[in-house]
């Protein structure tokens, strides 16, 4: 038997949906400390990135059936933004409950303020797993606003693969969003916001 600790992601991804502890035990134990740092600089609550950190790994072995793990550390950074998304809600929700008087408007102005900053770095996450060529076409469109004819120049290639890779980020990314249940969350958010 081959010990876990040489093994790349990519492996260790496969032995994890085989329900290999050994294997989930080393994704845990590269990545935990990297975790913990990230939802500690995001809530700057010892205890809360704990309990983050935790919460994602247990859901990673409950899921580890369910869920296609392209790159381990992409996916769990992921996942704690989700969580730490989750836990600001539930810090809003709790503020606004305490605050009988608060404004309404400012309250929805921080909570829409949460959601896009929550969206954009769960979109980000997402982006970075996609196909070197793909995220690239994907961020030099969205993010440097280069027209097709520029990027297809800037990567050689032809106006037909930019638009195809357009294409395909923008199909993988509404899928993800799909699949987390955070399309149907934006749709009812837009629709409470046009009545």
């Amino acid at each position: 038997m081959t010990s876990c600790d040489i093994l790349s992601d990519t492996e260790l991804a496969v032995l994890l949906k085989q329900a290999d502890k050994n294997a989930y035990t080393e994704i845990y134990n590269r990545y935990w400390k990297k975790m913990l740092l990230l939802a500690w600089n995001h809530c700057k609550d010892k205890a809360q990135a704990e309990d983050i950190v935790h919460e994602v790994f247990i859901a990673l072995w409950n899921r580890r059936t369910e869920v296609l793990i392209e790159n381990i550390p992409a996916f769990l950074t992921t996942a704690i933004k989700f969580n730490i998304f989750k836990h600001y809600q539930k810090l809003l929700h709790r503020r606004q409950l305490a605050l009988q008087n608060y404004d309404f408007k400012e309250s929805s102005h921080d909570e829409a303020r949460l959601d896009a900053l929550f969206l954009k770095e769960y979109i980000d996450g997402i982006v970075e797993q996609l196909p070197e060529k793909c995220r690239l076409t994907f961020k030099y469109s969205r993010e440097e606003g280069l027209s097709n004819a520029q990027i297809a120049e800037k990567m050689n290639i032809s106006e037909k693969g930019v638009e195809a890779n357009l294409t395909r980020a923008l199909k993988t990314i509404k899928g993800s969003l799909n699949d987390s249940g955070l399309l149907l969350l934006l749709s009812i958010q837009v629709w409470k916001n046009l009545f």
